[in-house]
């Protein structure tokens, strides 16, 4: 008898959590890597992407070890207290080790390090909560695209998703087109779902992905230095990341 197509197989299994053991090889694993390189700096980043991340992983493989998870576990395999650090003085660093933070581990100067990541800073495209930077107002005409340059207008099977998203367009000869115009965003409020997947849709990148860098372990001194200036604002920007990236090479 053939299979009705209704008739489907629901899974009722979990995803495992993290073992104690996994959580063990990982520690162990920091600790490795803090016996290895002469720095270890302390990071943060705002606007996150793991693509982003991927790529500074990429530029940096072979030179340095990054690793981007739960503080908590990080700064235990560092050690809190003077009694508990793995290495002379990183107790200091692991002590700032809060919020969405990473550990990048390298031999490479620290004056290079701090050059490096201040001309890094890739645009991409905003999401629900993050906050405007630029006021964008589509003029009236056809809805345009700027993936491309020239810029070109949406396909005409494109919009009724562009009337989901809070567009009053009509079609004009198979174009989907804007009586008058549209104030799609204010600068500095925040954007809602539908504003972030239209500025996605027509190709307007509106936050930055920046990797800050707070602090910096010394191998050969025990010393650890804090970077001047303030922290990477947070609102609207970095996003909790779930799972153990920093294993991910």
């Amino acid at each position: 008898m053939p299979r009705s197509k209704r008739s489907k197989l629901v899974s009722l299994t979990k995803v495992d959590k993290k073992t104690r053991s996994h959580k063990e090889a990982q520690i162990t694993l920091i600790q490795e890597n803090a016996d290895k390189w002469k720095y270890c700096w302390l990071f943060e980043v705002r606007s996150f992407r793991n693509g982003h991340l991927q790529t500074v992983r990429k530029l940096w493989k072979g030179t340095a070890r990054i690793f981007f998870s739960r503080s908590a576990l990080m700064a235990k395999a560092l050690g809190t207290t003077p009694e508990e650090e793995h290495r002379m003085g990183i107790h200091k660093l692991a002590k700032q080790l809060e919020g969405e933070v990473g550990l990048l581990f390298t031999d490479t100067e620290p004056q290079e390090v701090i050059d490096w990541f201040a001309d890094f800073h890739p645009p991409d495209f905003a999401r629900a909560g993050n906050v405007a930077s630029r006021t964008v107002v589509l003029p009236a005409g056809p809805v345009m695209q700027h993936h491309s340059d020239p810029p070109e207008p949406f396909p005409h099977n494109e919009e009724p998703q562009l009337r989901k998203l809070g567009l009053s367009t009509k079609m004009n000869r198979g174009v989907p087109t804007l009586e008058i115009p549209h104030n799609l965003c204010e600068k500095g409020k925040p954007l809602t779902a539908e504003q972030a997947q239209l500025l996605k849709l027509i190709g307007e990148k509106m936050v930055v992905f920046r990797v800050g860098l707070i602090a910096r372990w010394d191998a050969a001194t025990g010393e650890v230095t804090t970077l001047d200036g303030p922290r990477l604002p947070t609102k609207g920007g970095a996003e909790k990341v779930e799972g153990d990236a920093e294993m991910e090479e």
